[in-house]
């Protein structure tokens, strides 16, 4: 994506529906079909997107890893809605956040949210890894990003879902696995598998278990190669 990894850092675009659109170009412009998208996080609202602008064009198979519906809650909801749609955050959190990108200390923000998505026998070794990728992209861009992340809301994008689809989810995420349960509910004939504790069962289950990941995606893309 713009402005991750050794992508350019460039000055714009820093949206969830301007990314999607960056897939769509992506996959026109290589001439690809009958892709199988796959998204961690936040890349999930940018398949959501893509999907609410062009449906299935150009897809057939998305794996969605751990991403709520909606990250930031509404203050009126009980504590059983923020469970099913995953809002971790409050409005005020939220602005706090983003607030702690723009100042001087941004990689400390950056390193604080880093070191709470994994489980606890996650290697110092592997906790810096994540850190040092996610600190290329400058805190500005990474704030302007986030702040339009967090403020998008997918419920009535996700039940639309009408192709195969691999839920994953870590038990002791800090994306509570009961939103990962209603997003399974929401599409028809999806799979959910769930990573436990002793399995890495936290936000970057797949780089603490690729073992067990990369089974379980290979397994679901097999199985649906030729429908």
């Amino acid at each position: 994506m713009r402005g991750h990894g050794d992508s350019a850092n460039v000055d714009y675009g820093y949206k969830i529906y301007r990314l999607a659109l960056d897939v769509h170009e992506f996959l026109t412009a290589h001439a690809l079909h009958e892709m199988t998208l796959m998204d961690h996080s936040m890349g999930c609202s940018i398949i959501w997107s893509y999907w609410d602008i062009f449906g299935a064009d150009r897809t057939s198979q998305l794996v969605l890893i751990d991403q709520p519906p909606m990250l930031t809650g509404n203050p009126t909801w009980a504590e059983a809605e923020i469970q099913q749609y995953g809002a971790v955050f409050t409005p005020e959190a939220v602005l706090n956040l983003v607030n702690g990108l723009y100042s001087e200390a941004s990689e400390q923000v950056v390193a604080g949210l880093i070191g709470g998505m994994f489980t606890e026998q996650a290697p110092d070794e592997m906790k810096q890894y994540v850190l040092e990728l996610n600190q290329k992209i400058p805190g500005k861009q990474a704030a302007n990003l986030l702040y339009n992340h967090c403020h998008q809301d997918w419920r009535d994008v996700i039940p639309r879902i009408n192709i195969p689809t691999l839920i994953v989810s870590g038990r002791t995420s800090f994306v509570p696995w009961q939103s990962q349960q209603w997003i399974h509910e929401q599409i028809a004939g999806s799979q959910v598998v769930y990573f436990e504790q002793d399995e890495g069962g936290q936000h970057f289950m797949f780089i603490e278990n690729p073992t067990k990941f990369n089974q379980t995606v290979r397994d679901f893309v097999q199985t649906h190669a030729f429908e």
